[in-house]
């Protein structure tokens, strides 16, 4: 499984540049970026709530489940997943 950020698809949508969100949210440009471009590791909740209250959306909208095609972890019948 692997969560991708696709914050620059809903900007996109809504026609905002990341210098717009910076804006908008207190959020420095370089955090911004690093999530614009799915680079980061770890998001900030906080930084997560101000986006979403910013763009008027929900983390679901950003934050995107893409699972994997072979099975990383064991059910608890020891089969895979």
């Amino acid at each position: 499984m692997a969560i991708k950020i696709v914050l620059s698809t809903r900007l996109g949508e809504l026609r905002w540049t990341q210098a717009d969100l910076s804006r908008a949210t207190g959020i420095r440009s370089t955090a911004i970026s690093e999530l614009y471009h799915d680079l980061v590791e770890r998001v900030n909740l906080d930084h997560l709530d101000l986006i979403c209250e910013a763009l008027n959306c929900e983390p679901s909208d950003i934050l995107v489940r893409v699972p994997n095609t072979e099975p990383r972890v064991k059910s608890r019948h020891g089969k895979g997943k």
